[in-house]
């Protein structure tokens, strides 16, 4: 048990000088080399378990979109070209991988009523690599996994009823108190990193706002009933449309028109086969 505690608090210690890009402190236990052919195994399995789109127009667009976004991100982020794949699915998502991957469902095309949404939507996902996201996610698993084992060890040690739910309520704690807030923290940093990545690539970026806008709209009318936000690994909704608009005084700086690419929507996104 000594030995995992000591490895534990040396693993946090060791990497706890790590900083994202909003200054949040940041635990990578993993090289970019394997978080890397990480996201290109994940990326070539769904697309061999995933319909990939045939549509012309609807390509066309997500790639134009995603092109604009990328072109502005840094190449220590990932060098080389993106590879962007629009899946033929009625799921309101989207993703982006280290290693230049990027995932597009149709379903979340009929949310997404402009360029600007997309572009607030890609950006948001390509944020989360550009921040490490990955990285500190699989490193919180390692660790919650160190943690749970000596425990385990010291739960062995003594002799007391209950035993089996005090370890129940020890995983829960770690989960809503450490993973599920972890996540969270890294989805509002995505907003905001996001948001100004957009701008930058010529997306107004309170189109960001009404995207989220038009999420609790879409989540209201399907009749989706969101968890209590601290049992979420997202925001609310409307915990990213407030954050999001109080950070548009900082990426409006970087947003020119002029620059806006011409990416045009398709009128009808064809239905999942």
């Amino acid at each position: 048990m000594k030995f995992q505690i000591i490895m534990l608090s040396a693993l946090i210690v060791l990497t706890a000088c790590s900083s994202s890009s909003t200054g949040r402190k940041q635990i990578k236990l993993f090289s970019s080399a394997e978080l890397d052919q990480m996201g290109e195994s994940s990326f070539e399995e769904m697309k061999k378990n995933t319909a990939i789109s045939q549509d012309k127009a609807t390509n066309d667009f997500v790639q134009c979109v995603a092109s604009a976004i990328t072109k502005n991100v840094a190449k220590s982020v990932h060098q080389g070209d993106w590879e962007v794949v629009v899946f033929d699915s009625a799921q309101v998502n989207a993703f982006a991988l280290p290693g230049g991957k990027i995932g597009v469902y149709t379903g979340i095309l009929n949310v997404t009523e402009t360029q600007d949404q997309l572009g607030a939507i890609i950006g948001h996902e390509v944020g989360h690599v550009i921040e490490h996201h990955s990285n500190e996610r699989l490193s919180a698993n390692k660790i919650q996994g160190i943690g749970m084992t000596a425990a385990t060890t010291a739960a062995g040690m003594v002799e007391f009823e209950n035993k089996d739910m005090w370890m129940a309520g020890l995983g829960m704690g770690i989960q809503y108190g450490l993973i599920m807030p972890y996540s969270r923290s890294h989805e509002s940093e995505a907003d905001i990193v996001g948001q100004d990545l957009m701008a930058r690539s010529g997306f107004d970026p309170k189109a960001s706002v009404k995207l989220w806008q038009n999420m609790a709209a879409f989540s209201a009318s399907s009749g989706q009933t969101a968890p209590a936000e601290f049992m979420s690994t997202h925001p609310s909704n409307e915990t990213r449309i407030k954050q999001l608009s109080e950070h548009l005084s900082v990426s409006m700086k970087y947003y020119d028109k002029n620059q806006a690419p011409n990416c045009v929507k398709p009128k009808i996104i064809p239905k999942p086969a």
